[in-house]
């Protein structure tokens, strides 16, 4: 650049300056955000809860209702009068095949889901935790929960449980008469009831006396009808219709939606329990007071048509319905930038704002049996087998037909030459009259239905591909599994019910989850002191605000573990693994305690069906435990003797007997292998001996002969004088 085109310092400053004085000119008009009046709350939830409930009537309803008919045994074909109109029942059939199967999966296990401890300190407590949900969960009708919200899933995509706290107030009236002045007013001094009636005697008193009659002070008493008004707080679990639940259509999950909740009618004395005035809810409308596609929706689940004037006439307003909607969305109430979880109660079709305020998460549980990823809903196993309920629908009524036809034809006649009564007439046996021979043809129809039966079981057999209910799965195929090995019919059973297992997966991983984390925050959240609770057979207390909230969650459904049989087996072999540990190495093994033990063999009672383990073993933890180790020392201490001052020497002489009871009877070993080893040398001296004067009789003999020989020429009979030698020889009892 030359020089001459240079910008001068002065004229960079006052550039820069220009465009500090702009940005703060900028920021001066930008104003921050404020809070919300209780108009644009309303106007914002309002706005937000009928897009919602839109989205759900135009795209989601209609299949509902849909699914819902055809589990009812219904079908969108028609038919022609004097047809078959029977329905193959493939949805009904099909959810009802598999709906005790998931049942099964998790209400077989005593813990379907687990609280899983951060450090080697939260042990105990999640396991506590764990015992304790479980027993509050079955407290709250638990199977009935998991049966509305699996009934919906496999029917209407989704299944809805709602978790919350819920604190009630409830009034009773009671009657009291003649209480004194003292015990009115201890009655007064209750900030808790209300006086409805009161009515105050006074009487005056005299006492009399031999001498004369005495005047008392006058006694005043007191009839009173009070109304005692008292506040509980339970944890309560909903399973909500899903006709009542929505959400906004641009949901991936529960937990990411713009505005999600549930509208339903209630009672207006319902509301003023839960403190609204009655002022603000007696004028809202009802959902019955429009013909909605929900309403149309509670009737096909219903299956009756509601008359939406019931309560019309009632003389009783507190007993009148109207609509209540419950929003949960997150809003920048307070203007700080920054949208919170706010939960609003909206009444009416207009959505009036009754409350409005902050919470912590939003209290629904969602259960699908087969969600699609990155969106709120998924498939149910209504959607899945629709089609082929109309399909089968179809051939099953050409197959009655085609029976109905073949067993009763059309018959032609020629006319004026039958009477028609006759014809008419499908009495078995009637008399047909015919002016002549042959004025009545049968018209036969080809018996064409069983070429059908292979397409219907070619369908029956797609529906078990899709939805995993077999033959198999259901119990043994006695054409497909007959002269099979166990494992064959095993692997058979195992691979026809992955679909199931999938869905129980599912189940699990979604719903399952989020509603025992919801239990377990709420009675964190809402315990105020310790709660005697049942555990292992024991009522123990509890105290659940030392219990971490974040602890993650493990669902135990059983899913590839075997059947009943190969899981009592696995128990059998676990607790054999123990008493082996425990006899081996003693109650301080470190692997193997008693509670181990007791819970094996709990578990195994219950893969059986017997949930009251405590009628057969006693309970037992570690506490129990150690108490018992400590009591078996103290009867060890207490049965040792007494130490004695002439033990010591006693048990000294003792061993000193005993040395020396020793040392003899080696010495006497020793001398009796002496006295043996003398009695051999003797006896092989003697042989020798023996063998010496053998020889010298020989030589003599030989000696003796030569000379008889040389004097008279006569031999002595040499042999048998050596064997005579040479016999043998007894030798103390030894023959030589």
């Amino acid at each position: 650049m030359e020089p001459e085109d240079r910008i001068a310092d002065e004229d960079i400053r006052d550039i820069l300056d220009e465009m500090e004085d702009a940005a703060e000119g900028e920021d001066e008009g930008m104003e921050g955000p404020e809070a919300l009046d209780d108009d644009e709350i309303e106007s914002i939830f309002g706005v937000a809860v009928q897009d919602a409930i839109d989205f759900i009537e135009s795209d989601v309803s209609e299949d509902r209702i849909k699914a819902q008919r055809y589990f009812d045994g219904d079908c969108d074909l028609g038919y022609e009068e004097g047809r078959s109109k029977v329905v193959s029942t493939k949805v009904r059939d099909t959810v009802r095949a598999v709906k005790p199967s998931l049942m099964r999966v998790f209400l077989s296990s005593s813990k379907f889901v687990e609280y899983i401890p951060r450090g080697p300190e939260d042990v105990a407590l999640a396991d506590q935790a764990t015992t304790c949900m479980h027993w509050k969960f079955q407290e709250l009708g638990g199977y009935r929960i998991l049966s509305d919200a699996f009934h919906d899933a496999l029917i209407k995509k989704m299944g809805v449980v709602k978790a919350y706290y819920e604190e009630k107030k409830s009034t009773k009236v009671y009657t009291y008469s003649g209480l004194n002045d003292m015990q009115f007013q201890a009655l007064m001094m209750d900030p808790d009831i209300q006086v409805l009636e009161h009515t105050a005697t006074t009487e005056a008193m005299e006492a009399q006396t031999p001498d004369m009659v005495m005047a008392q002070p006058p006694v005043t008493t007191h009839d009173v009808k009070i109304a005692r008004t008292s506040y509980a707080g339970d944890i309560v679990v909903d399973s909500i219709p899903p006709e009542e639940f929505f959400f906004d259509r641009n949901a991936r999950s529960i937990d990411d939606c713009y505005v999600c909740g549930q509208r339903t009618d209630m009672r207006v004395g319902d509301l003023v329990a839960m403190g609204f005035e009655f002022e603000d809810v007696a004028d809202l409308d009802s959902s019955t007071d429009t013909d909605t596609i929900v309403a149309q929706e509670e009737e096909a689940r219903r299956g009756y048509s509601m008359n939406p004037n019931d309560d019309e006439n009632a003389t009783d307003p507190s007993m009148k319905k109207v609509m209540v909607t419950e929003a949960y969305m997150r809003i920048d109430a307070e203007g700080t930038g920054v949208p919170t979880l706010h939960r609003a109660i909206l009444g009416g079709s207009k959505y009036k704002l009754l409350q409005v305020e902050p919470c912590d998460e939003i209290p629904y549980a969602i259960f699908e049996i087969d969600p699609e990823p990155h969106s709120m809903l998924g498939r149910s196993l209504a959607d899945i087998t629709i089609d082929d309920q109309d399909a089968t629908t179809s051939m099953l009524r050409g197959i009655l037909d085609n029976v109905a036809m073949t067993n009763n034809p059309r018959i032609g006649v020629v006319e004026g030459q039958v009477h028609i009564d006759d014809v008419l007439n499908n009495e078995i046996g009637a008399v047909i009259r015919q002016r002549a021979p042959g004025m009545v043809q049968p018209y036969e129809v080809p018996f064409t239905a069983g070429q059908t039966m292979g397409a219907l079981q070619y369908m029956d057999a797609l529906v078990e591909q899709k939805t995993g209910v077999t033959r198999a799965s259901a119990g043994l195929d006695p054409d497909a599994l007959q002269s099979t090995t166990k494992a064959a019919v095993t692997a058979t059973i195992q691979a026809a019910a992955g679909q199931i297992e999938v869905m129980a997966r599912n189940l699990a991983e979604g719903g399952m989850r989020r509603l025992f984390g919801l239990l377990l925050r709420l009675t964190v959240k809402h315990a105020n002191s310790q709660q005697m609770m049942r555990l292992n057979g024991m009522f123990q207390p509890v105290d659940p605000r030392v219990w971490d909230t974040s602890m993650d969650l493990s669902v135990n459904v059983g899913l590839g573990t075997g059947r009943e049989e190969e899981r009592a087996m696995a128990y059998r072999e676990v607790l054999g693994l123990q008493m082996q540990i425990w006899q081996a190495y003693g109650p301080t093994n470190g692997i193997v305690s008693l509670t181990g033990m007791r819970n094996t063999l709990a578990d195994m009672l219950a893969s059986s069906g017997i949930r009251n383990a405590e009628r057969y073993f006693n309970p037992m933890n570690p506490q129990i435990e150690q108490q018992l180790m400590m009591q078996a020392q103290q009867e060890a201490a207490q049965e040792q003797p007494q130490a004695d001052p002439n033990a010591a020497y006693l048990q000294a002489e003792q061993m000193k007997a005993q040395v020396k009871m020793q040392s003899d009877a080696q010495r006497a070993q020793l001398d009796m292998q002496k006295a043996q080893a003398d009695h051999l040398r003797k006896l092989e001296q003697m042989r020798v001996d023996q063998d010496l004067q053998r020889d010298k009789m020989a030589q003599d003999l030989a000696l003796q002969n030569t000379e008889l020989f040389a004097k008279y020429g006569i031999k002595a009979g040499e042999a048998l004088i050596k064997a005579e030698q040479n016999a043998p020889r007894d030798q103390n009892g030894v023959i030589r």
